[in-house]
């Protein structure tokens, strides 16, 4: 049982959400169905593993990979005859029409993410070169630092509009219940893919929240700063930043950088810092874009399998 409230949340939807009868899934319920609520029992340990010593990062890929798996089981659930008959026979009610919505949402929002992320890793790259030629202080380097703070800020107000989308998605689920006169394939059906729709909202709504975290005000008052970062825990011993992401990190280089430009003595160190930094920021940046893509193509598939469940009865 999930300890943590998100999950809880997660529990309660499952069991209490729609208004079809109990199914605790049946003894010869189609083994399609049963490898997804496996792929479901997988994901649920994804908010437990919060707790373990697993960064944010490998949370989120962890969570988008076992996102493409479940979809993948999604794609073969809808292609059974047995399936598509059953859709196609309530094909004009609500919650069939609610089922076919959710994945259009999260391909809109993916497709959202990953340009974003995209267009951070080319910017990324661009700072990257740029330190490399030049020293700090140059006004090319602040110039191209001025360039990734505006992209960030980008993101931020991006993350925010899919935050609220997905906040959205979680106030309606379930807003149309199907009938009780389901049979039992079509009940697991129906169970299986609003939780399904459920995970997907929370593991997109964690990977938003990690793409927009604040930016470091450090312009209005260095103190001020210093003491924000000490409070997230980014000034430690040891350079042991466990508090703040690779975002946050790759600022709090950025902003020494600028801070103290007039203090050569430590200008390679600081130059350096920012370089590891950024290719740490690529890192991620680039395992999240895996994880994307290959959920992408699953949920594109379980659109255009859905499309082709109704479309020759629409």
């Amino acid at each position: 049982m999930m300890k943590r409230a998100t999950m809880a949340t997660f529990s309660q939807k499952r069991s209490c959400s729609y208004r079809i009868r109990s199914i605790s899934l049946p003894t010869r319920s189609h083994p399609s169905t049963l490898r997804i609520e496996e792929e479901l029992q997988k994901l649920e340990s994804w908010e437990a593993s919060s707790s373990s010593s697993s960064s944010k990062v490998e949370k989120i890929c962890f969570g988008l990979r076992g996102l493409a798996e479940l979809y993948k089981f999604v794609e073969e659930l809808l292609k059974l005859s047995l399936t598509q008959q059953a859709l196609a026979h309530h094909q004009n009610e609500k919650w069939v029409d609610e089922l076919l919505d959710y994945p259009v949402r999260f391909l809109d929002i993916l497709g959202e993410t990953r340009d974003a992320i995209m267009l951070m890793k080319g910017n990324v790259r661009e700072l990257q070169s740029a330190l490399r030629r030049r020293k700090v202080g140059d006004i090319v380097i602040e110039t191209h630092i001025s360039s990734y703070w505006s992209l960030r800020r980008n993101t931020i107000k991006g993350c925010t509009k899919s935050l609220l989308l997905l906040k959205q998605i979680d106030g309606s689920f379930g807003a149309s219940s199907p009938s009780l006169d389901l049979n039992h394939h079509l009940s697991a059906v129906v169970r299986v893919l609003r939780e399904a729709s459920l995970i997907t909202s929370l593991i997109f709504q964690s990977l938003v929240a990690f793409l927009s975290p604040p930016i470091f005000k450090w312009r209005l008052n260095k103190w001020a700063f210093v003491s924000k970062l000490m409070r997230k825990g980014a000034l430690q011993c040891n350079n042991q930043q466990e508090n703040i992401n690779e975002l946050e990190k790759v600022d709090l280089a950025l902003c020494r950088m600028v801070m103290d430009n007039t203090i050569k003595d430590f200008e390679a160190e600081k130059i350096q810092s920012a370089h590891r930094e950024l290719e740490a920021l690529v890192v991620v940046i680039e395992g999240i874009e895996n994880g994307l893509d290959c959920l992408f193509k699953h949920l594109i598939n379980t659109r255009v399998s859905f499309l082709n469940i109704l479309s020759p009865w629409g």
